[in-house]
């Protein structure tokens, strides 16, 4: 068998673990989004205890490994107490990046926010618009438009830190091409492996490049 001929055999069990890394990643980014938000509305609050939590939370998740948060959700946690198991490896790996991508999205979030002219929350509550309202019906929908660049940014990089999920033997990208390498003794998997993430890469890259464009504030 040819070199071409092993590494073409090798990509159903490549497209296999792609399937895992691509919905980890969307279903990651997706919480971590929907978390985010009241993050950095927390962060943002005059409540100090709401503010110092937020503010907390979005600091050790920034401020430790990914690699060992993944670590104590699936390995320590079950040594403080049982009910704390979690059996699922990709219950384990969502639940470690939806928290860690929380952090770094309720940053971007913030940032966004707060770039909004203050003149528009003025506007909205000399209409008498209460907080809330003007958030959720004049700041963030301007906010969105914003926040596609580094969303897609955050994106593409937990795209690449999936990898890291092989640790804890859940059968990604990276798991499937270690198992192939060391089951073959080749090195030759990596090129398609490679290529494979390049591809994966390529296409959400092209996406969110897409809804910038359609959704660019200079239009």
């Amino acid at each position: 068998m040819t070199s071409l001929q092993k590494m073409l055999s090798w990509i159903p069990a490549l497209l296999d673990g792609a399937r895992i890394t691509i919905s980890l990643t969307i279903l990651s980014v997706s919480a971590g989004l929907i978390v985010s938000l009241f993050l950095a509305l927390g962060k943002m609050s005059k409540n100090i205890i709401v503010n110092k939590f937020c503010s907390a939370y979005i600091f050790f998740f920034r401020g430790t490994p990914l690699l060992m948060q993944l670590y104590f959700i699936y390995y320590g946690l079950p040594e403080i107490s049982r009910i704390l198991t979690i059996n699922n490896r990709f219950v384990a790996a969502f639940i470690a990046f939806g928290l860690n991508t929380a952090a770094y999205c309720a940053e971007i979030i913030r940032a966004a926010i707060q770039s909004i002219d203050k003149g528009q929350f003025e506007a909205s509550r000399a209409l008498g618009m209460s907080y809330a309202q003007t958030m959720r019906l004049v700041i963030i929908p301007q906010s969105i438009r914003r926040l596609i660049p580094p969303v897609g940014n955050e994106f593409i990089m937990v795209l690449k830190d999936a990898s890291l999920v092989s640790i804890i033997a859940l059968a990604d990208i990276t798991k499937v091409t270690r198992s192939i390498s060391s089951s073959t003794a080749s090195a030759l998997v990596y090129i398609p492996a490679m290529v494979l993430y390049l591809i994966i890469t390529a296409i959400f890259t092209f996406i969110f490049h897409k809804m910038e464009k359609r959704h660019s504030i200079y239009e």
